[in-house]
């Protein structure tokens, strides 16, 4: 799905998602990203959600995705709502950070207001089909 939003061009915005591919600015992306609103979308070095969801070493997992400093994160996964394991709302809320896992249409939709409001946000995506 195609987004459209007018808006600060500085911003690093998702501007389309679906079929396995999510587009930032002018980038494409088939693997799990990480984006925030004022540093370019990089790889993240996770095989998939289900791995993340299941991991014994969560901290060195989410490192990457902590280093923006961000009190907002979001999950973006699949088609439909996944489930979230304890563990992992467990990581995010002994840290204080507010921590959504949402479908990938969501979870684009969600970051790219929360980012136009310049709030603090990080979105972890996973585009795969």
């Amino acid at each position: 799905m195609r987004l459209a939003l007018d808006s600060d061009p500085r911003l690093h915005l998702v501007r389309s998602y679906g079929e396995g591919v999510v587009i930032v600015g002018d980038e494409r992306f088939t693997q799990p990203l990480l984006v925030t609103p004022t540093r370019p979308p990089s790889p993240w070095a996770v095989d998939s959600f289900e791995v993340l969801n299941r991991a014994e070493q969560l901290d060195a997992q989410l490192a990457p995705l902590l280093q923006f400093g961000a009190q907002i994160v979001l999950l973006g996964v699949g088609a439909t709502q996944p489930d979230v394991s304890a563990p992992l709302r467990a990581a995010f809320r002994s840290r204080g950070l507010a921590f959504e896992c949402m479908n990938l249409g969501a979870a684009c939709r969600t970051y790219n207001v929360l980012a136009s409001e310049q709030r603090l946000v990080v979105a972890a995506l996973f585009p795969g089909r």
